[in-house]
């Protein structure tokens, strides 16, 4: 099949290693130092057993070179997908499917939904409605992403743990065109069941991210400290607690107890979250994504969130901080500065 990656970061990276290791026809759209480095040396994949490199079919960062595609597969952060859309359709024909890959609550969340609110696009992720409008809901198959990566440098992507990608259908159909992509990442080692409901798959892994994302960001710690201080650890289980109640009058169950569920993040161990990551590279965080369009959620269905709006503020506020230029020093009133 013909897949194109538009996106070489961490999560991209890995599947470009993947997919076209299994002897796929890959193009890789990627841009600056990376686009440098995969066009002269390959992708390199870093795991447990080794080193991979892998040359993708094409490389580039014009979408409109790389013709039209089998399988488009987003992989940039929820904040960039606007910026992509007018060049998007260069990637498409009649057929294409869309994998949109970002984490937090996705802008296609109600799109084929058939409830209450169908149809509704979220606000916090797309203001203007640009990005359900640009890309038709039925192109779109819903994909959650567990494994951890982290780019090394340029073209050279590090493999921490996980290699599953569930997908489903918005409407929960089970369809050729989804058994067809499943297919084809099974095929590549990794694993990617088709669910029936997409949108659980998404609230479980939401469930730990609206939360530990945000707390190592503020705290600096990683998720086994995180989750073996009790006053963090109590913390993280009232955040979760009140977006249970929210996932709950959208008709979503949780099929892992939320005690497991912690108990599954400390296990990563000494792992950087992205938004620690993105924090200490002064980068802009996924936090209207991953929170902000969880207290959007919570306000349609009337839930009380005091935890979670709590934690989304201080952690805006950080975001702010570290992207801004610090301010000047200044002496103290009454004591002259002195130059040395």
């Amino acid at each position: 099949m013909k897949v194109c990656v538009v996106g070489a970061g961490s999560i991209g990276g890995y599947l470009v290693a993947r997919l076209a290791g299994a002897g796929n026809e890959v193009t890789v759209i990627a841009r600056g130092a990376n686009l440098a480095a995969i066009k002269a040396r390959g992708l390199r994949l870093v795991t447990e057993t080794g080193d991979e490199v892998t040359r993708p079919a094409f490389v580039t960062d014009k979408m409109a070179d790389a013709g039209t595609q089998d399988v488009v597969i987003l992989t940039m952060k929820a904040h960039q997908v606007e910026a992509i859309l007018p060049d998007l359709p260069a990637l498409l024909d009649n057929n294409t499917m869309i994998v949109p890959m970002q984490n937090g609550i996705p802008w296609w969340y109600f799109m084929h939904h058939g409830g209450e609110h169908e149809g509704r696009y979220i606000r916090t992720v797309d203001p203007s409605g640009a990005i359900a409008t640009s890309i038709g809901a039925k192109r779109v198959i819903g994909c959650v992403v567990y494994p951890a990566c982290q780019i090394v440098e340029p073209g050279v992507i590090r493999h921490i743990e996980g290699n599953r990608f569930p997908i489903g259908e918005l409407d929960g159909a089970v369809t050729s065109r989804a058994e067809r992509l499943s297919a084809l990442f099974e095929a590549a080692g990794l694993k990617a069941p088709v669910l029936d409901d997409i949108r659980s798959e998404l609230w479980l892994k939401l469930w730990g991210n609206l939360t530990f994302n945000p707390l190592s960001a503020l705290t600096r710690a990683t998720l086994d400290r995180i989750c073996a201080d009790p006053h963090t650890r109590q913390l993280a289980v009232n955040m979760m607690t009140e977006a249970q109640a929210i996932a709950g009058k959208l008709g979503i169950t949780f099929r892992v107890p939320l005690e497991r569920r912690i108990d599954g993040a400390a296990k990563v161990g000494r792992h950087k979250t992205s938004m620690l990551q993105d924090i200490e590279a002064g980068r802009e965080t996924e936090i209207e994504a991953l929170v902000g369009s969880v207290i959007e959620l919570a306000q349609l269905t009337g839930t009380p969130v005091p935890h979670i709006e709590m934690v989304y503020a201080c952690t805006r506020l950080l975001q702010g901080s570290v992207s801004e230029p610090a301010p000047a020093a200044t002496a103290p009133e009454g004591i002259a500065a002195t130059i040395p």
